[in-house]
C-alpha cells in the first residue's frame, strides 16, 4: 500500500517504516500474537501514542513507547523471544523510533 507510512509482514516476523514510498528504517525484527491473541492483518491508522503505558488488561504490564494502531494492539518496546497477547514487540531502539516518527492518523499496514 503507498500510503502505508509502517508495515509489518507477520510470516517473516519483520516491520520497517516508509517514507515517500521508499523504506526510511528496517526491517527489524518483531513479535506479534501468539495463539488465542493472533494480531490481525488489516491496514490501520495511528490513534494514539503513550511512552510510558501499562497494560489495564494484563496486570499492569509495561508497554514502553506504545504507538496504538487497532484498537489495543500497538506496537511497543517488548520481547523478542515471546510472542506477545497481539502487540508488536519491538527492541527499545526499533520502538523509540517508532514512537518518535509515527503520528496519529499514520497508516499501518499488516500483511500475513
Amino acid at each position: 500500500m503507498s500510503t502505508a507510512r509502517a508495515c509489518i509482514d507477520l510470516s517473516d516476523n519483520k516491520t520497517w517504516l516508509i517514507r515517500n514510498g521508499a523504506i526510511e528504517y528496517g526491517p527489524v525484527p518483531i513479535t506479534h500474537g501468539r495463539k488465542g491473541w493472533r494480531t490481525p492483518p488489516g491496514t490501520f491508522t495511528v490513534t494514539f501514542k503513550s511512552k510510558n503505558h501499562r497494560s489495564t488488561i494484563f496486570d499492569n504490564a509495561p508497554m514502553p513507547y506504545s504507538v496504538f494502531f487497532n484498537g489495543g494492539i500497538a506496537f511497543h518496546q517488548g520481547s523478542l523471544r515471546v510472542p506477545s497477547h497481539g502487540c508488536v514487540h519491538l527492541s527499545k531502539g526499533a520502538a523509540q523510533k517508532y514512537f518518535a516518527t509515527l503520528s496519529r492518523g499514520d497508516v499501518v499496514q499488516v500483511v500475513r
